[in-house]
């Protein structure tokens, strides 16, 4: 097993570095599969401080979590928002996770969405109404990816869970991969890749401590989560959506566990 020291000197030394830019000497993961961050990793910040955390830790893509940017924010105020962000350098590939129970709230989703320019949106609708939600998919032409939660969610506790329910819709109908939650519900992560691959959209990167409900999030590396393995099988699998990081530890100080997480990450990416 490669030494944890070398995948985090590997990847802090990289942290400036564009996304998945390796040197010519080292084989590339997947060019289309770059880095990203979850803004609900900065809950406890302001979108300008958030912003400013991404570009320390050398990230330029975010998904744009509504604590953010409020679903019930008027269109100008969207507009501005994104603008902001792209001023400072950081894209917003997608929105979420959104949680839709109602007709109404799965309107102004997709409306939100809609105004933001996004071309993804990770979701969790109410299960009854997916269908309204294909309707919606095919009219903005907007994917939704549906993030699964792990042990106690009645609705999408796996990938497997929601890609039964799709799987016959538009193919726009897809799906986010929580690897944490993944694991927790005791299935493997690189293997529900290889297996849902064709609908999943987008993956949220993170650790936990233990593959059962108690598993608790933790920095990447620290956990039981065989990211070797995963990793290999985002490039088996020729994935090429976002690799986002959600870090949910120490939401009032979360930029050293981030840091340590993406260079653990990246370092991993340089020694396959």
């Amino acid at each position: 097993m490669m030494n944890r020291r070398i995948f985090l000197k590997t990847g802090v030394t990289g942290l400036s570095v564009a996304p998945f830019t390796l040197q010519a000497k080292q084989k590339p993961l997947n060019p289309g599969s770059p880095l990203a961050i979850a803004s609900f990793s900065m809950r406890e910040f302001s979108l300008d401080d958030m912003l400013d955390i991404c570009l320390r830790c050398g990230i330029k893509q975010i998904a744009l979590k509504d604590l953010h940017l409020p679903l019930s924010s008027s269109k100008e105020v969207i507009e501005q928002s994104i603008k902001r962000c792209t001023e400072k350098g950081v894209a917003t590939y997608a929105v979420g996770v959104v949680y839709m129970k109602t007709t109404a709230a799965i309107d102004q989703a997709f409306e939100y969405a809609g105004t933001a320019g996004v071309e993804l949106m990770v979701a969790k609708p109410a299960k009854e109404l997916l269908r309204y939600v294909e309707e919606k998919v095919k009219r903005y032409n907007i994917r939704i990816a549906i993030h699964n939660h792990g042990p106690g969610d009645q609705s999408y506790p796996s990938v497997q869970s929601a890609y039964e329910l799709i799987v016959k819709m538009d193919r726009r109908m897809g799906l986010c991969m929580d690897i944490g939650h993944t694991k927790r519900i005791g299935r493997d992560p690189g293997q529900d890749l290889r297996e849902f691959s064709d609908r999943i959209f987008d993956i949220h990167l993170k650790d936990v401590t233990a593959a059962t409900a108690e598993g608790r999030n933790c920095i990447i590396g620290r956990g039981v989560i065989d990211f070797r393995s995963f990793l290999k099988a985002v490039r088996y699998t020729g994935y090429r959506g976002y690799l986002a990081l959600e870090y949910e530890e120490s939401p009032r100080d979360p930029l050293p566990g981030m840091m340590e997480s993406l260079g653990y990450i990246k370092g991993m990416l340089a020694a396959l």
